[in-house]
């Protein structure tokens, strides 16, 4: 198979040579982006009077009829070529002649690559976007259904202060919008064409490189061509932007398959989203969340991958750069299919409210407020929270929650005490009155949500 580069060779290229440079098994999949590419090329050269119309419309007729072909089955890609650049070449060849070869005039593959990269990482952001966008619409529906459904809030994992599941839900809300917003940063600061940088230093052909980026909907163009061929930021971007929100969905997993438990039965999985064991029968295992928290390491290996990679090349490309590609696919197909499969399992999941709250009694949550009423009743909080610790130890001994307690037994700890004791520390008054910004209380949530729905309707 002869190559683009072969006039300064003298004999055929090692097999095995051959097959550990080609790049084709993994970059065939940049095949539309390296067309839309290479006809705005196309269409720019004519338009500069490098080509002539009829040799640009042969080209892009030729490129367009490759594209529609493959798509449909008829030609199957020569996977004797070394990568999808050069399949793409020697088939507009083949089907229109020596026109075909003047194609490359102008280009480098360093910044044609550098190009259906770009294309193409672009494309991804949007796709994670949207994804991530439903995901919300999906947190945001639970989180409308439960507003008054009382549950403990941890920390240490030890139970805490009594909050609701909308609340809790509203703080995974914050993190996939900043994960979003992630998204939408990366995308302005990487959306300018490398295109018209030649190998690394341009070229003496008077390419209008705004109009090719005019073409491809970019901003603008990239401003330093050994720049242009050297940069992969945008792509280590995009994986720590991906590693960051399976950072997000795995914490989400783990409280799910926690929440999932024997021990908690805070939620049951809809048996679409679980599996079963070979040898347990009543096993109802939540394997999707554990390999969406599993997968994490995956993505994160990615990020690793090619910040390891770039660290010690010189500039401008260098064959390294080649291996951005298969970790960097296989990390933006994997947090597409978690975010799916994630928001399918939330979005079906049922949660059991009378075990929520019945967990937030129990774990002394209100023990906080119990503190704060003795405050309101003249008691210094250093020494409220010395009773309550007190009263919160007589409890545990007994077995009880505070709530259970007669007035006579909290008297017995603490005179201040009186009747109005109950309703203080009751879950809902524990919740409602905690109505700062970002509290838990419903008129706060209420305003919060309310911004969320904003938010998800102005995109």
């Amino acid at each position: 198979m002869a190559q683009l580069w072969g006039g300064r060779f003298t004999k055929a290229t090692d097999q095995m040579v051959f097959d550990f440079n080609a790049s084709l098994r993994f970059d065939s999949r940049l095949l539309t982006q390296d067309i839309q590419g290479s006809i705005a090329h196309a269409t720019m050269l004519a338009k500069q009077g490098i080509l002539t119309e009829e040799e640009k419309c042969a080209i892009v007729d030729g490129l367009s009829g490759i594209l529609k072909d493959v798509g449909d089955g008829k030609l199957p890609i020569d996977k004797g070529q070394e990568d999808v650049h050069s399949f793409v070449e020697a088939a507009l060849i083949q089907r229109i002649g020596e026109t075909g070869k003047k194609l490359h005039t102008g280009r480098s593959r360093n910044d044609q690559v550098a190009l259906d990269m770009r294309l193409y990482t672009r494309e991804r952001v949007l796709v994670t976007d949207g994804l991530l966008k439903e995901l919300l619409e999906v947190l945001l529906s639970v989180m409308e259904k439960n507003l008054d459904t009382y549950m403990p809030g941890f920390t240490h994992l030890q139970k805490a202060q009594p909050v609701t599941l909308a609340h809790h839900f509203g703080a995974y809300f914050e993190c996939f919008r900043r994960d979003r917003g992630r998204l939408w940063d990366l995308y302005r600061r990487m959306n300018v064409c490398p295109l018209g940088a030649g190998a690394l230093a341009g070229t003496t052909y008077p390419l209008d490189r705004e109009y090719v980026a005019n073409l491809l909907s970019f901003d603008g163009v990239t401003q330093n061509s050994m720049d242009s061929v050297a940069d992969r930021d945008y792509l280590i971007e995009f994986l720590s932007a991906l590693s960051l929100i399976m950072m997000h969905l795995s914490r989400f997993c783990e409280e799910i398959i926690l929440w999932n438990s024997n021990e908690y039965q805070f939620v049951e999985l809809d048996d679409a989203f679980s599996t079963g064991s070979s040898i347990m029968p009543q096993k109802k295992n939540p394997d999707i969340a554990e390999l969406v928290r599993g997968k994490t390491g995956r993505v994160y290996g990615a990020l690793m991958s090619l910040l390891t990679m770039m660290k010690g090349i010189p500039l401008a490309y260098n064959k390294d750069m080649q291996e951005d590609k298969e970790v960097s696919f296989d990390a933006m197909d994997t947090v597409c299919d978690c975010i799916r499969l994630f928001t399918g399992m939330v979005r079906t999941m049922k949660f059991n409210r009378e075990r929520m709250e019945r967990s937030a009694l129990m774990g002394f949550g209100n023990a906080t407020d119990a503190a704060d009423y003795l405050v309101g009743k003249g008691v210094p909080f250093r020494d409220a929270h010395g009773i309550i610790g007190r009263l919160v130890l007589y409890c545990v001994k007994k077995g009880c929650a505070i709530d259970d307690l007669s007035l006579d037994e909290l008297k017995g700890i603490c005179g201040r005490f009186e009747e109005d004791i109950y309703e203080a520390i009751s879950l809902k008054a524990c919740v409602e009155r905690r109505l700062t910004v970002g509290a838990p209380g419903r008129k706060a949530m209420e305003e919060v949500l309310e911004k969320y729905r904003k938010y998800l309707n102005e995109e």
